[in-house]
């Protein structure tokens, strides 16, 4: 009978470099690869620890969940303020894309979620850019959503595509100018 080196409970900290950061970046590692939101058994194996370890850091696997979507959408790019707003919408959006292919099971998995934290760093980021239009808190939403739909809609595409590389992320830029032309438009009403 073999003896299970792994320790229940809480990691003791002269044993172990475990953290909420190792736990994450294990999970992103998984994540990319497997290409859905891993275990907390397969987290606990690959990072050899008993699984109760992990809930040391994380006090269930919402919490784990809602950190490592939030963590994941905090990396898409961070507009600047003082550039072509239009630009850096398009930037924006392109690195959202990027990321939710690189991420497979991510859309699928902020979707499912009742936590709306990993939506707001790209809502607020959206909202920055788009603030010196002066649009009405409506107009500013609707745009918001039907953004958010197409790029959930792309992303979607990508993901039900045997050959993914036939959808290339710059296909965007003629929906895109449309939405630009809608906000535009919108800046007088």
């Amino acid at each position: 009978m073999a003896v299970n080196d792994k320790k229940r409970g809480r990691p003791r900290a002269k044993q172990t470099q475990l953290s909420a950061d190792v736990v994450l970046g294990m999970a992103k590692s998984l994540m990319k690869s497997e290409g859905k939101v891993p275990s907390i058994r397969l987290l606990a194996k690959e990072l050899n620890v008993d699984p109760m370890a992990i809930y040391h850091y994380f006090k269930n696997k919402n919490a784990l969940l809602e950190s490592l979507t939030s963590s994941l959408v905090e990396e898409i790019y961070q507009p600047s303020q003082n550039a072509d707003w239009q630009q850096e919408l398009l930037h924006l959006s392109v690195s959202y894309i990027e990321l939710l292919r690189e991420y497979r099971g991510l859309l699928t998995t902020m979707l499912s979620m009742k936590s709306g934290g990993p939506a707001h760093v790209f809502t607020s980021r959206y909202l920055a850019l788009i603030r010196p239009l002066e649009l009405s808190e409506r107009i500013e939403k609707d745009c918001l959503d039907l953004l958010a739909d197409y790029l959930h809609g792309f992303a979607l595409s990508i993901s039900c595509c045997e050959d993914q590389s036939l959808i290339k992320t710059d296909m965007i830029k003629g929906p895109m100018s449309l939405i630009v032309a809608s906000l535009e438009a919108s800046k007088s009403n």
